[in-house]
Parts: structure tokens; C-alpha cells; sequence
């Protein structure tokens, strides 16, 4: 990270064309980009005019994105220090700047207002206990109002806000929901994965696809997995060093083989199909009848509606407090939180003895995302008086 923010400058004065116009997208990392991926797209379509300047802060986003091909210019966010923004701004020059969730960086957004800039902020979510909220909120408290407009994913969010006295907010929900049906329209194909799955598909048992899972995720389902012959397993880890990939293939009891090793041969008599690549998780969920998904039992859960668009109920770990979507989904039947390996054991053993529940539980994860669509018609719609 602090490598690539050397670089930012001179990709910036490289890349970047005096005669053009730039929209400046910022996300944290990966998932922010998912939610601002939308946009990006939907703007290069509808306004051609413009050039697209994305910016990371987290070398897990920008090691992903730095190819994306709707973006003009891909660089990292040097930190928030006021030399720093000012020469990044006096560079990039964006007319309009769009933020993501939780990107607060007083210096970016007061310098931005300063300069004439409007910038936005998508798919927020805030909460009671908040800095913004609290009586020494200081700078924090000010930063609020240097927003154009905040589109919020609740109702919650916006009363919050309009409580001190910031009233340009508008409720959306989450553009993430309008990109996880896109991503469910445009599923790649995976003949390993599907050859891996097929017969337990046509009947025999259950496919469970574990997504963005750590160690501690590991241990639940794996020990599940060991004891569950009617169950294969396909595992995406969070991360896949060749450390971590040993640790996983140790405390697996079946056979199991990576997909970097995978052919349509060699895959069918395995009941374990571990995921050493990047890029595949969202495709892969379509093939499972049931997703866990890890982090939350360390740094919180990943992403729940990239799995739970395929109409397939959502397992996590207790670390949820801070996604509505967690909280949507359990109330709705679609989502499950488990704190131990017995509550994982038990409801999965569950599903197994109750294909009727595991089917409805299905058809409300699904349900719930598409009657969440339309948040980035709604956000376009607004940012179009500044285009």
C-alpha cells in the first residue's frame, strides 16, 4: 500500500488528459468496489463523455480492480494529510467525486468542498454509537455537512442524520443488491465445479459452498464435513497463501483436491474442492444448496448477497452487528447466525432432513435481494443534476 501510493502522482500526471473531465469513484477495498461497480458502469454508458478515476485504499482492492476496464485511471488514495490531498486534487481535478459506505477522510471531502467538488456519498449505513453522533463529535461531527448528498441504505441511517441537522440524505439501500443480480445474469460457466457437484445435485445430498472463510470458520465446517457423508464441500477461502491452503487440506478427513490441480476426471471422486484463485467465489455459489460465509468470528462477515441471489440460505458467524443485510436476512428466514460448531451442526443436519425448509429458507434469501433492487437508478437519477 504505502509502495503504491508513491506511484499514485505519476500515474495520475501519466494517465490523466487536461482535456477531458474526470468522475472520481472511491472504495476502501474490494467490497466497496462492488457497490460502486454499478455506477461506474451505468455512467459509462449513459455519460461516454466522461472519464472514470477509481481510486483504492486497500491493496486487496486494488490488486484485483487495477485492470478494470471501465475505469480510465486505477491508482491507490494517498493517506489524508493536507499536503497530500492537495496535490492530488490539484492533479486529478475530478468534477465530481463519489465515496462509498464508510470512506470518511475529513481532508478529501473539506478540500473537495472548498474547490467547488460535489461529492457523494453511496450505500452509507450509520449507527448510534457513531462518532458523528456524540457530543465531542469535533471535526467529525463537520464533515457530514460537506456531502452533496448521503444515500443511505435504512431509514434508521437517515433519521441519525437529520437529528444533527444534516437533511441532504436520501434513502436507497445498497447498490450492491443491483450487483449481485447483475453478477447472477452474467454467471460464468465452471465445468470443474459443476462436474464436482453434479450428482449431488441430482439428489443425493447437499453442496456446501463456503465463501471468504478463515480459520476459525474452518474449524465449524470442516469438522461438519468430516462426519457428513452426504455432504462435498467447496471452499473459498479468504485468503489463499500456500500456508493457509495446508492448513485447510490438514484438517480435512476425505479426499480433496484444489482446483489449480482439477480436471473433469480426476475431480468426480472427490468430495472436497478447495478454491486456490481469486475471481471465482460468485460464480461458484450458483452450483451450492447452502452458503457459509465466513469472518464472523474475526473481522466480520464478507459478502451475503453474493451468495444469497442464487436463492440458497446464508450460514455466518456472530460478528454480523454491523451489516442490515445480516439482520434482514435472519429476519426474513433467508440468513442463519451460528456461535458454535454444535449450532452449525445442528442446523445443517436440518436442512439435510428437511428439504422443504432448506427450500423455503432459499426462497427468502433470493426474495429479499430482488425486492432491494434500484438503488443505483435512484443515486444516477440525483447525481445527473451535477452531470
Amino acid at each position: 500500500m504505502v509502495r503504491g501510493q508513491k506511484d499514485t502522482y505519476r500515474i495520475l500526471r501519466e494517465k490523466r488528459d487536461p482535456n477531458e473531465q474526470y468522475i472520481w469513484f472511491h472504495c476502501a477495498s474490494l467490497g466497496e468496489f462492488e457497490q460502486a461497480r454499478p455506477m461506474i458502469e451505468t455512467v459509462k454508458k449513459k455519460y461516454p463523455a466522461y472519464r472514470i478515476l477509481l481510486t483504492f485504499f486497500s491493496p486487496s482492492g486494488y490488486e484485483v480492480r487495477k485492470d478494470y476496464s471501465f475505469a480510465d485511471i486505477v491508482c491507490y488514495l494517498p493517506f489524508d494529510t493536507p499536503n497530500r490531498v492537495n496535490a492530488f486534487l490539484d492533479i486529478a481535478q475530478p468534477t465530481l467525486a463519489v465515496f462509498v459506505k464508510y470512506e470518511f477522510w475529513y481532508n478529501y471531502i473539506h478540500e473537495a468542498y472548498l474547490r467547488g467538488i460535489p461529492v457523494y456519498l453511496i450505500s452509507a449505513i450509520f449507527r448510534d454509537n457513531q462518532p458523528f453522533f456524540k457530543k465531542n463529535a469535533g471535526r467529525y461531527g463537520k464533515i457530514l455537512h460537506f456531502y452533496r448528498e448521503i444515500f443511505v441504505q435504512d431509514e434508521h441511517s437517515k433519521e441519525l442524520l437529520n437529528q444533527q441537522g444534516i437533511t441532504q440524505v436520501t434513502v436507497t439501500g445498497d447498490t450492491r443488491f443491483d450487483r449481485v443480480i447483475e453478477i447472477r445474469c452474467q454467471a460464468k460457466e465452471l465445468p470443474l465445479v459443476h462436474a464436482f457437484t453434479e450428482n449431488k445435485k441430482s439428489g443425493d445430498g447437499l453442496v456446501l459452498v463456503a465463501g471468504s472463510s478463515w480459520p476459525p470458520d474452518e474449524d465449524i465446517f470442516i469438522d461438519y464435513f468430516n462426519t457428513r457423508q452426504h455432504v462435498k464441500l467447496i471452499v473459498a477461502p479468504h485468503e489463499i497463501h500456500e500456508s493457509h491452503l495446508e492448513d485447510i487440506e490438514k484438517k480435512l478427513k476425505r479426499p480433496y483436491i484444489r482446483y489449480s490441480a482439477a480436471t473433469e476426471e480426476n475431480i468426480r471422486d472427490k468430495d472436497c474442492l478447495i478454491i486456490d484463485c481469486f475471481g471465482l467465489l460468485s460464480s461458484i455459489y450458483r452450483y451450492g444448496d447452502v452458503a457459509y460465509i465466513g469472518g464472523g468470528f474475526g473481522v466480520g462477515i464478507h459478502n451475503l448477497p453474493e451468495a444469497a441471489v442464487y436463492g440458497i440460505p446464508v450460514i455466518f458467524g456472530p460478528n454480523y452487528g454491523k451489516f442490515r443485510e445480516a439482520h434482514d436476512l435472519i429476519e426474513k428466514g433467508g440468513g442463519f447466525v451460528i456461535h458454535d460448531k454444535q449450532e452449525f451442526n445442528a442446523l445443517m443436519d436440518r436442512f439435510a432432513e428437511q428439504p422443504e425448509m432448506l427450500s423455503a429458507a432459499g426462497n427468502e434469501a433470493e426474495d429479499y435481494i430482488l425486492s432491494n433492487a434500484g438503488a443505483t437508478h435512484q443515486i444516477m437519477e440525483k447525481i445527473a443534476t451535477d452531470l
